[in-house]
């Protein structure tokens, strides 16, 4: 026998989500509001917000066994447990209906499941110990809300928890909701209102390098754009530390002018002085960090394909980002 730990059980347990959305069997978390997710367009941000990138099950429990039943899955992924904040096992999934982690302290813990970052995850039910104990996790921690491109989404992290928002987290003391969404961070306004009505003690917007490659928006549309999106989530975030990063380096762009004519240089240039019009106009804690601070040229050997760090790459931007940005900007 076991506890057996129904979607309707676990509905407090879910971390880094903006809904769930239930069907007989199973549960799957997303990072949009799924209700509403036809309004957000293009259908590219609907497939990307599908995927469980930062999204964690979390609670206490003095199980010694963690068993689940998910719906397979063709994509590779894999599922890191956490146990007091420590990392236990990584397991992979890809082609897998279920999972199992076994010999776990049989003390009171935390346990952390982090999902598939670049894999929808449909659960249908876990099991625990019998008479095992079980209380959802109640986070208290400052809440951080995270936007941005692939580069944050981190499908070639290696594993879910070490993208660069996860690593960042984990030794900030953080409670994550990560809005990467592979190619797809166009600064569009549903993104926009989304992140102004999610509750957040820090926000962070690193934004430009999917702009300049698809060329959606020019030298003419891009700052005005900023502008806008800033100003949504200053509706309900007035003083949020509000933190907006310019691209990492990415070679074959840094001078190449785009369909409209501008560069990853170009574009540095106007979210830094974006950033200092919403400063002069008295928005007193949004601040500009250059990309370059994060992931410069030196690091052109973690950079593969020249736009998408490797495995290693990501955990570099995430030491970086601990000292440019969360311990500067991020304070408890």
């Amino acid at each position: 026998m076991s506890l057996t730990l129904t979607p309707d059980n676990l509905s407090s347990t879910w971390q880094g989500i903006i809904s769930l959305q239930y069907s007989d069997d199973w549960v799957m978390p997303w990072r949009i509001p799924y209700n509403d997710r036809d309004l957000f367009l293009p259908i590219d941000i609907q497939d990307r917000a599908a995927l469980s990138a930062g999204v964690r099950i979390s609670f206490h429990s003095n199980t010694t066994k963690i068993c689940g039943e998910v719906i397979s899955s063709k994509d590779p992924g894999s599922i890191d447990l956490f146990c007091d904040g420590k990392f236990y096992k990584s397991l992979e999934m890809e082609g897998k209906n279920n999972f199992v982690f076994q010999n776990l302290p049989s003390s009171e813990k935390l346990i952390e499941l982090w999902l598939p970052q670049y894999t929808e995850f449909r659960l249908k039910v876990l099991h625990l110990d019998d008479s095992a104990s079980f209380t959802p996790y109640n986070d208290q921690r400052p809440k951080w809300t995270t936007y941005g491109s692939s580069i944050t989404h981190c499908s070639g992290a290696e594993k879910p928890s070490d993208t660069w928002p996860g690593i960042v987290s984990r030794n900030h003391g953080l409670n994550l909701t990560c809005l990467g969404y592979g190619g797809n961070c166009h600064l569009e306004p549903m993104i926009a209102r989304m992140i102004r009505d999610l509750p957040a003690d820090f926000i962070s917007i690193k934004v430009g390098i999917n702009i300049q490659i698809l060329s959606s928006l020019s030298i003419r549309t891009f700052a005005p754009a900023i502008v806008g999106f800033v100003k949504i989530i200053r509706e309900k975030h007035l003083n949020t530390p509000l933190v907006v990063i310019s691209p990492i380096y990415s070679p074959p762009r840094e001078q190449q002018p785009n369909l409209v004519g501008s560069s990853l240089e170009d574009f540095r240039i106007e979210i830094a002085n974006t950033v200092r019009v919403l400063q002069n106009h008295g928005d007193s804690n949004i601040h500009y960090i250059d990309g370059l601070n994060l992931f410069g040229p030196e690091y052109i050997h973690l950079l593969p394909d020249e736009l998408h760090p490797n495995a290693e790459g990501y955990k570099v931007i995430g030491d970086k980002f601990l000292s440019e940005v969360a311990q500067p900007f991020f304070k408890k």
